[in-house]
């Protein structure tokens, strides 16, 4: 039953996302890479949250909650003021440009080279970094919960292997030959089933504990666990309360404002005031995140205890045991739909960064825009082949998913936002300012996280991660400001309006902005 259940929700949201594509022209690069600009706010945002609520976060996030506590939601509730930073500040700037990639503005801002550079490490972290993690944890999760390792008489790796490229073919053939309207069409469906079915877990998970009453299994977690419900983090936390005030809100700005992944779905929206809601309609459901990626991880540690062999098993073994087994194939289907949104939106991010900012530019500038198109679905299988060959070896990593996941995106994420932010709030620093900029920022983070902190002052003798990308960043800034006052552009940047949309600002942004600033900081002082 729940493998016909799985099968069947599956295959619904691949024939919708099928009959909702067809007429549009995927002939053209707006067609295909940014779904002929037609998004409205409801496909924005549910783009936005199924890709970004994937189960490297579903998993790693409710496993660092198993540890840690309530105080990793900082990760979800603080991503709503970043993303209220983007639809006031970024986005309209994004589409008065009629940008397509996030890099493109660093071509008309710096130089072309600084765009490559920015490119190749988007593509760098696709590849290496965060479409391996997505498969791997898809694949556990799902592994877990259908228990597929008995069922084929296989090892867990082994079924983590099988689950991959099982994965990873199917999230290839919606991103690479259905273009950005397909990815983005089946993940608001997706969205709706996840959000339904991930509050189903904690729902379920309290009446286990409370024999049948949620409120009554809520009030014994509160009473039993109690140091899990503060956010303040201390010193040795995964997430210190002082790092909310440095790299936490730089890591939140990178993500939802520069992460062509991320912020595609915004460009991509019919106009600034379809976009703008889309982003704040997101950002206020994103509060409610924690309920679904960081209080099953706590229910997971009063269920099991301590006994799990890595946190990361605790939502999967978790939803296998409350969930009643005839909605465990519903669940797992839309658990697969967020594994895929995830994949496909990563996939065709770095296939548009390919085709647009490598194909067109240095291999074949005389391409036509077909041609292009298929020079990216190219590069995208091969792209899809590698990570997909990558992923099973993280099983290996031995440590937390999304910390592992943080720490090393930070390689390319702040020195990018460095070179973004300056680029946008001033008018003469000068490329040579941000390939300097971002290049140090790349290198002093790697010797920092990689050298410094092993090998010379040990793991408890170091500042935290997150206190590390905020010094470098107002080092960058510095370091790009000062070259700007001795080496200035000869004239100044301006921003010029391309009327590919409609660009007239939703009136009530600020306001509803402030409100759900205002709502982030209140739930912040209840847990304190």
């Amino acid at each position: 039953m729940a493998i016909l259940s799985f099968i069947g929700f599956t295959l619904l949201v691949a024939v919708i996302a099928y009959f909702a594509t067809r007429k549009t022209n995927e002939q053209t690069s707006d067609g295909y890479f940014l779904g002929g600009r037609s998004l409205t706010a409801g496909v924005v945002a549910g783009s936005l949250l199924l890709t970004n609520l994937s189960t490297e976060q579903i998993v790693g996030l409710n496993g660092a909650a198993y540890t840690e506590g309530i105080l990793v939601m900082a990760w979800e509730t603080l991503a709503a003021i970043a993303m209220v930073v983007t639809a006031v500040f970024l986005l309209p700037r994004y589409l008065k440009g009629g940008l397509t990639t996030v890099p493109q503005f660093l071509e008309t801002r710096y130089d072309k080279q600084t765009k490559s550079i920015a490119s190749f490490l988007f593509l760098t972290g696709y590849v290496v970094i965060f479409l391996p993690i997505v498969l791997y944890s898809g694949s556990l999760a799902i592994s877990t919960m259908f228990n597929i390792p008995e069922m084929l008489g296989v090892s867990l790796w082994a079924s983590v292997w099988i689950c991959t490229w099982g994965i990873g073919i199917i999230g290839s053939i919606y991103a690479i030959f259905g273009g950005l309207k397909a990815v983005a069409v089946s993940d608001t469906i997706n969205a709706i089933g996840l959000l339904i079915g991930g509050l189903l877990i904690p729902f379920f998970g309290l009446m286990f504990i409370g024999d049948g009453s949620a409120s009554e299994g809520l009030t014994i977690l509160l009473n039993e666990a109690p140091e899990k419900f503060n956010a303040i983090g201390g010193p040795k936390a995964s997430v210190p309360f002082g790092t909310i005030f440095t790299g936490m809100m730089l890591v939140q700005l990178f993500y939802w404002g520069t992460n062509q992944a991320i912020i595609q779905r915004a460009l991509a929206a019919k106009n600034l005031k379809e976009g703008q809601k889309g982003l704040l309609l997101a950002a206020f459901i994103k509060i409610l995140g924690p309920l679904i990626v960081v209080l099953p991880g706590i229910i997971a540690f009063y269920i099991f205890g301590s006994e799990l062999e890595t946190p990361d098993q605790a939502y999967p073994l978790l939803v296998d045991k409350v969930l009643p087994k005839a909605l465990l194939g519903f669940f797992a289907a839309v658990l697969f739909g967020a594994i895929l949104s995830s994949f496909n939106s990563a996939l065709n991010s770095a296939v548009t960064l390919f085709s647009i900012d490598f194909y067109k530019e240095y291999i074949n500038k005389e391409a036509s825009e077909i041609k292009v198109i298929k020079s990216g679905k190219y590069f995208g299988i091969v792209l899809a082949i590698l990570s997909m060959t990558i992923a099973p070896f993280i099983f290996f990593a031995g440590q937390g998913l999304f910390g592992y996941l943080q720490e090393v995106n930070g390689v390319y994420s702040i020195p990018i936002l460095t070179i973004i932010v300056v680029g946008y709030l001033t008018k003469y620093v000068p490329a040579i300012a941000a390939k300097i900029g971002i290049i140090s920022g790349c290198v002093l983070y790697c010797i920092s996280q990689f050298i410094l902190k092993p090998f010379v002052f040990g793991e408890d003798n170091y500042p935290h991660y997150l206190h590390v990308m905020a010094i470098l960043f107002v080092l960058n800034v510095a370091i790009m400001l000062i070259i700007g006052k001795y080496r200035p552009r000869a004239e100044a940047y301006e921003l010029k309006y391309t009327k590919k949309v409609d660009i007239m600002p939703y009136k009530f942004v600020k306001q509803v902005g402030l409100i759900i600033s205002l709502i982030v900081i209140g739930v912040y002082i209840y847990f304190s």
